[in-house]
């Protein structure tokens, strides 16, 4: 028989969603009944998801109007049980039979090497789709990530928000039920104000265009998104400028709006006199506006906002958005004005009063001790040591600025602005700023040496610091970002090939903290905890474990050659000789590890017997010759390319000579030669560890 198939339609009708979490809400819901309608075996043929302030819904393609059926075998009795001596059936058999709804004489029988039993075999007739979707809807509600859920009335039911509606249509019949203690129907709801009354929906499919039409609810949540992005883009270029649309807004913005209105703003031109980033911050992080800027990137008075209704007056929207933001910007104005009456480094005495870790200290001792990093790392990198210790003097003055206390997100930008005002030097009041860099994931980095010698001093001796006291991540717990330090100390070594060594700086930052606490247990763990960092790190850009595990295993501590080595090992594997050389030094390796303290330190020529070893001895202390310099210079790319030439003399070696000669010496003298061309390698990684 053919299996019939319709389209299924659920809609949750609430008061608003939160707008952070819409997206993932509405992910993670069609994800759910999709996969609760897979496994009951009802094999939906796709879904499109929707989601906007007031609901959430999903409709599933060609949703089966049943389960298969299926055949159920059942097993009862051995036959020695189920037959007495006579050949008459036992209660054990007439009981399995009763059990089954059959006679005795309609069971049958399973013969096997490990014995024979009594069986039968039913077909179960599918469950109708109906009976089945109101609990994976129940399911797949109860499954949504949401932190706290809240009840509502004198109801027992529970969801991130009140639920006023739910549409459950299977074609075009209504699956009567109740969810989140709401009868289910065919009506959903349009706009709260443009269209409140009920809708009523024939079909699935019609649901999208009714609430368009009939509805004034945009509810594809992507359709809604880039309307606002055109619309918002286009109001720009009306003001003769380009909107700044940062995307996490453009998503936040999205999830408030269920019809989406593109409305300009402006404000008085004096307010530019502030910092851009200030202004820039409250409009989008307090009130959810698009700032504009010209041609050259400037700031210009204008703002678009986007409402959520036509308006018979705009003008009045526009007034009541500019009413808003008018005390917010002559706040920022204040504290500009006002934080600049003295200079940075008179706010340097108060952050003895700020704890940045019970343990670790104050603020005023954080400082110190990045000061007194920053001057070593930047003499490592050739740069003034003593602009370095005043960039990191300074770098967390700003947090005891007014405008960074009522705008955090501005730390360090706010701190470059007046360190500017202040008239320190360039380098010093970019540091500021850049210290923080990255913020996020493929975030810029630190440009000048001063920057990045506060940058990386500041995260190292977070590191330390934390893990000396015991509170490393855990899991999925990290308060104190120490995955994001981790991350950005080495970005910044690696991207900007700094010739710097972790293991010396860690060991630097440990020595900060005596008197504090006894750091120096932590700087392995650090370095630990950072190569699988550095692991995540390769991986995202498309390097095998195997070629990352074969640079650890030489434990590189500079993370630049590190970078070298694992750029040279992925060269070296689309050499035609790859292959045969990871399996050669698979071989030496194990090999030598079965004969460890019996290697001599030298290849005695006189005990050189077989042919293939006289040319191999030739080729590897040629090799040595050429690529001695260039793995001083770090270039393993093409030091590995000049070891591949050795495949012939390895290859010929293994055919031609038995490494455990009887001869003892001559056994040990062989062994030494493979240590010595063993050796060339893992001056580059362990090719051992490679997997072709």
């Amino acid at each position: 028989m053919t299996m019939q198939h319709r389209d299924l339609l659920i809609e949750i009708g609430t008061e608003e969603l939160p707008p952070k979490a819409l997206a993932t809400l509405r992910d993670a819901f069609a994800d759910a009944v999709t996969r609760g309608l897979f496994d009951a075996g009802l094999t939906p043929a796709g879904h499109e998801a929707y989601a906007a302030p007031r609901r959430l819904a999903v409709l599933v393609r060609g949703v089966s109007e049943s389960t298969p059926e299926r055949r159920v075998e059942r097993r009862g009795p051995a036959l020695q049980a189920a037959f007495d001596d006579n050949g008459c059936a036992t209660p054990a058999a007439q009981g399995f039979a009763r059990s089954c709804g059959v006679s005795v004489e309609e069971l049958e029988q399973l013969r096997t090497d490990k014995g024979a039993w009594l069986t039968h075999t039913q077909t179960e007739p599918g469950q109708p789709a109906a009976a089945l979707i109101p609990g994976l809807i129940e399911r797949a509600l109860a499954a949504l990530p949401i932190p706290k859920r809240m009840r509502w009335g004198a109801l027992s039911a529970e969801f991130v928000r009140p639920v006023h509606w739910v549409v459950c249509l299977f074609g075009d019949e209504v699956i009567d039920a109740n969810i989140l203690a709401v009868k289910t129907g065919r009506e959903t709801r349009g706009h709260r104000f443009h269209a409140p009354a009920p809708i009523y929906i024939g079909r699935p499919d019609e649901y999208a265009a009714l609430l368009k039409t009939q509805g004034h609810v945009m509810v594809d949540f992507d359709e809604r998104r880039t309307a606002i992005r055109a619309q918002v883009e286009a109001a720009a270029h009306g003001l003769g400028g380009r909107a700044v649309i940062d995307e996490a807004l453009l998503d936040e913005v999205s999830a408030l709006v269920e019809w989406p209105v593109a409305v300009t703003g402006g404000f008085e031109a004096r307010f530019l006199d502030v910092p851009a980033e200030a202004l820039i911050s409250t409009m989008q992080g307090n009130q959810k506006y698009f700032p504009v800027v010209d041609a050259e990137g400037r700031l210009m008075p204008h703002f678009i906002t986007v409402a959520n209704i036509v308006s018979r007056d705009e003008s009045e929207v526009r007034a009541g958005n500019e009413r808003v933001i008018r005390p917010r910007f002559a706040d920022a104005e204040f504290f500009w004005r006002e934080d600049r009456k003295q200079p940075l480094i008179a706010r340097l005495e108060s952050l003895k009063t700020v704890v940045f870790q019970q343990k670790l200290g104050t603020l005023y001792d954080k400082t110190e001790r990045v000061e007194a990093l920053a001057q070593r790392i930047a003499g490592d990198l050739g740069a003034d040591p003593l602009l370095a210790a005043r960039a990191a003097k300074l770098s967390k003055c700003d947090l005891q600025t007014s405008m960074v206390g009522e705008f955090p997100e501005l730390q360090g930008v706010m701190g470059r602005y007046y360190a500017r005002h202040d008239g320190e030097p360039e380098a010093v009041a970019v540091a500021l700023d850049e210290q923080y860099l990255p913020r996020r994931a493929g975030d810029a980095l630190p440009g000048n040496p001063i920057a990045q010698a506060v940058a990386l001093a500041d995260k190292l001796d977070t590191l330390i610091g934390i893990f000396a006291i015991g509170q490393g991540p855990t899991g999925a717990k990290d308060p104190f970002a120490l995955r994001r330090a981790a991350l950005g100390v080495l970005r910044i070594v690696i991207e900007r090939a700094l010739p710097l060594d972790l293991d010396a700086l860690l060991h630097a930052a440990a020595r900060g903290l005596q008197g504090k606490v006894n750091a120096a247990d932590s700087v392995l763990p650090v370095f630990d905890f950072m190569t699988e960092r550095l692991r995540a790190y390769y991986l995202d850009r498309g390097i095998r474990h195997d070629v990352f595990d074969a640079v650890v295993a030489c434990r590189p501590t500079r993370p630049h050659d590190f970078d070298l080595r694992v750029n040279a090992v992925n060269a070296f594997l689309e050499l035609p000789q790859a292959e045969a050389l990871a399996a050669a030094n698979k071989r030496i390796q194990n090999i030598l590890r079965k004969h460890e303290g019996e290697l001599p330190t030298e290849v005695d020529t006189t005990l050189l017997t077989e042919g293939p070893e006289y040319l191999l001895f030739d080729r590897i202390e040629a090799a040595a010759l050429d690529v001695g310099p260039l793995f001083e210079a770090g270039d393993y790319t093409t030091a590995l390319a000049h070891l591949a030439h050795l495949r012939e003399p390895v290859d010929a070696f293994f055919d031609g000579v038995m490494v455990m000669a009887d001869d003892p010496a001559v056994r040990a003298n062989r062994l030494a030669l493979l240590g010595r061309l063993g050796a060339l390698f893992m001056r580059t990684a362990d090719l051992s560890l490679l997997s072709a």
